[in-house]
This record gives C-alpha cells, sequence and structure tokens, in this order.
C-alpha cells in the first residue's frame, strides 16, 4: 500500500501557513480536483486526500499531533488521544489509544460528500454540492419567451414533464427543479440588445433633430413608447427609460432601457442643401 504523502505537501503550504493560507490552499485544491470538475481517473482520490489534509491542517490540536507524530498520530495506538501514554524507543511517545480516527469528526477510509465541509469551512454554499451532481438539460428558448416567461412541455428521462420558465432568464441561466436543472440557451433578438437586465437599442436622428430637439417612437420589449430628444444631444448619448427592461428572474426589481442617439450623415447632398449647411457654417 502506497504510503500517505505530506499534508502540507497535499495542499501545497509550507508548515508555518497562516490558517488564511490554508484555507485558500484548501479552496483552490478542492476546487480543482473535485470529481464534477477534475474528470481524471484518480479524481476522487486526491479530493479525499485533499480534503483529509485540510480536516487535520485546520485544526489546532489535530496539526499540533500531525506535526509532532506525524500520519501515525491518527493510527490506532498513535499519539493522538487516548490514555495510558508511555515512552517508546528513542523517546518516541505512544499512547495506548484503540479507537478509530471517525470518533474525532473525520472518516479517512471513506469519500465523504462533496464539500459537505465547505458550508462550516468557508460560511457559503458549496458550489460544487449536491446541485452540481444533479443532471443538466439545456433548453433552447426564443428571445421573448424568455423576458416574458414560458411554459414548456419537455421529456426528461424519457417521462414527458410540464416545466415554468420565469420572466427574465438569460443564456446560463439554471433552473433547479426536485431531481433535475434545466440550463437556458436564449436564442438572440434582432431587434434589442440585452446587458444584464438592462435592454439597449440605438435610434438614428438627424443633425437638424439632435440640434433643434425632437420626440420619436422607441420599440420596448413591452410595445412603443414616445420619448423627448432633447436640443443639442450629442451622438452616443443615451437616453434611460426607468423600468422598462427585464423583470429579475425572483420577480424582485426591473431593469431598463436605454437608447443609445446615432447621428445620421446624408452622403448625397443638393446644392441647395450645401449652400444652406454652408451659410450655417458661416454663421458660428
Amino acid at each position: 500500500m502506497a504510503s500517505k504523502r505530506d499534508y502540507y505537501e497535499v495542499l501545497g503550504v509550507s508548515k508555518s501557513a497562516s490558517a488564511d493560507e490554508l484555507k485558500k490552499a484548501y479552496r483552490q485544491k478542492a476546487r480543482k480536483h473535485h470529481p464534477d470538475v477534475d474528470k481524471s481517473a484518480d479524481a476522487e482520490e486526491k479530493f479525499k486526500e485533499i480534503n483529509e489534509a485540510y480536516q487535520v491542517l485546520s485544526d489546532p490540536n489535530k496539526k499540533s499531533a500531525y506535526d509532532q507524530f506525524g500520519h501515525a498520530a491518527f493510527e490506532p495506538g498513535g499519539g493522538f488521544g487516548g490514555a495510558g501514554a508511555g515512552a517508546g524507543q528513542g523517546g518516541f511517545r505512544t499512547y495506548n489509544w484503540t479507537g478509530n480516527p471517525q470518533d474525532f469528526g473525520f472518516d479517512f477510509g471513506g469519500f465523504q460528500d462533496p464539500f459537505d465541509i465547505f458550508e462550516a469551512v468557508f460560511g457559503e454554499r458549496s458550489p460544487f454540492g449536491r446541485a452540481a451532481r444533479l443532471p443538466r438539460y439545456v433548453i433552447n428558448l426564443k428571445f421573448e419567451e424568455a423576458i416574458n416567461g414560458v411554459t414548456k412541455q419537455v421529456e426528461i428521462g424519457g417521462k414527458k414533464q410540464t416545466i415554468k420558465i420565469p420572466a427574465g432568464v438569460d443564456s446560463g441561466s439554471e433552473i433547479r427543479f426536485s431531481n433535475f436543472i434545466i440550463v437556458c440557451q436564449v436564442e438572440p433578438s434582432r431587434k434589442f440588445a440585452r446587458r444584464g437586465q438592462d435592454i439597449v437599442t440605438e435610434k438614428e436622428i438627424t443633425f437638424t433633430q439632435a440640434a433643434l430637439g425632437t420626440t420619436a417612437e422607441i420599440e420596448t420589449i413591452y410595445g412603443p413608447v414616445t420619448i423627448r430628444i432633447p436640443a443639442g444631444t450629442q451622438p452616443g448619448t443615451q437616453i434611460r427609460l426607468r423600468a422598462k427592461g427585464v423583470i429579475r428572474p425572483s420577480g424582485r426589481g426591473q431593469g431598463d432601457h436605454y437608447v443609445i442617439m446615432r447621428l445620421k450623415i446624408p452622403t448625397k447632398l443638393s446644392r441647395h442643401q450645401k449652400d444652406l449647411l454652408e451659410e450655417l457654417e458661416e454663421s458660428f
């Protein structure tokens, strides 16, 4: 049986590493070698090894025992826990403890549920927990379906099911059901550009409209609205239409619609038009 690797080597840290350094190293290693991410044949063993190393080194008492006795500290008759201590050969201190490593809150023999430790250590939900192991199915949605929400008939595991897609989802949005996850893939719109929960469109205006101001009808995802374009509007100006964007899937809040002004420059001018522009230029 292959000997265990040094725990510090497993996490890639020095013996003087701080608690924060241990946590950072564990986070990086565990994410990299989680079996749902690392598809190599030995991913599970690596993840077990990383979990084991962190459980020991993150606990001051276990770390102290490991620094003094190495892996032997957690073997039956080893140096961690128990009573009836006596001096062994060469001054090596042994204990007559006959318990199991599990008694100290860790299981070195079996693979722990991925990142159950994550929440306890980092105080947040694991990004690689049980949801990561649920089967994922991609669903294609039209732009309007993603904006307004839709009910779809799908086939999951050979069974037809009715699922509800909430309004406001985007490409990459994941919707978790009891035993599967739906990943949304949204078809782009020819009329609207989406920026998160905001909608962006462009409006062409002439030089005189930009200079004098005007009104214009703008198409939004909820229908046409009339806006006022103020005099002196510069190319690239963005006019914000509040709460005319996409509803958040949670139902809390809504994006805006931004209209970007583009200046339409004529490519052909009559002689009279040229004269008028030249006269205008001279007046500045």
